[in-house]
């Protein structure tokens, strides 16, 4: 098995059902939707993360034994907030010397970064710092949460073209939650919508933009929706 199967995903609190879906995780793959429409409520399931007062059903397949923060790793949105602004960078990197120095050359990352504060790096900088994190455990999945949303237009542009990068050198998988097609588009060679916790429309990227079978699927697209205003 190449691919890794979501053969189903469902996310219920007492009777009512937020979540029922199922995907395949080729190479690539985005998840898209308006607010509320579950695909980050499905990230948290899948990284064990879900508020214990809701219910779970998860059924998966992959060629590997799926651990969180192992073979399974997150790029969070913020990565403002996803370090402690209070700790050196090598401090909050858990690897050794010799892993960092691989990890930061692969994201052409000086090494002097280390010794510095998170508040003195540029958000393209620790985003990337954030990556290295995330890959430290060479991961076979990588769960990526809005990752370009907090970076400037130019900073965006960079780190999609080095996920492409890594992703072809080092051979991960994607699961990358958005509601920015345009970087989806770049990024992703799938893409599954999410309406109300059901899979509206899949398939190949390209053929999704270009041909959308759902008129919902057509609104997302017309919409541009990275200024509407959507969250996840």
């Amino acid at each position: 098995m190449n691919s890794i199967q979501i053969d189903r995903l469902r996310i219920a609190h007492r009777d009512k059902v937020l979540v029922d879906i199922s995907f395949e995780i080729r190479s690539s793959l985005a998840l898209v939707g308006e607010s509320g429409s579950g695909k980050s409520l499905s990230l948290k399931a899948l990284l064990g993360l879900l508020d214990p007062t809701l219910e779970m059903d998860l059924e998966k397949r992959s060629d590997f034994e799926w651990k969180k923060g192992e073979s399974v790793s997150l790029v969070p949105q913020n990565p403002f907030t996803a370090l402690s602004p209070l700790t050196r960078i090598q401090d909050q990197m858990f690897f050794s010397l010799e892993r960092c120095e691989e990890l930061f050359g692969m994201l052409g990352l000086d090494l002097s970064l280390l010794k510095r504060f998170p508040p003195e790096l540029s958000g393209g900088q620790l985003q990337r710092v954030v990556v290295a994190i995330a890959l430290g455990s060479n991961p076979k999945l990588l769960l990526l949460d809005e990752p370009t949303t907090a970076l400037d237009p130019e900073s965006k542009e960079a780190m999609i073209v080095l996920l492409k990068n890594l992703q072809a050198s080092i051979g991960f998988k994607m699961l990358f939650v958005t509601h920015d097609m345009g970087v989806a588009s770049a990024l992703c060679e799938d893409i599954c919508v999410l309406r109300n916790g059901e899979v509206v429309e899949a398939g190949k990227m390209g053929d999704v933009i270009a041909s959308p079978d759902k008129e919902y699927t057509k609104a997302l697209i017309n919409a541009e929706f990275k200024t509407r205003g959507f969250r996840n």
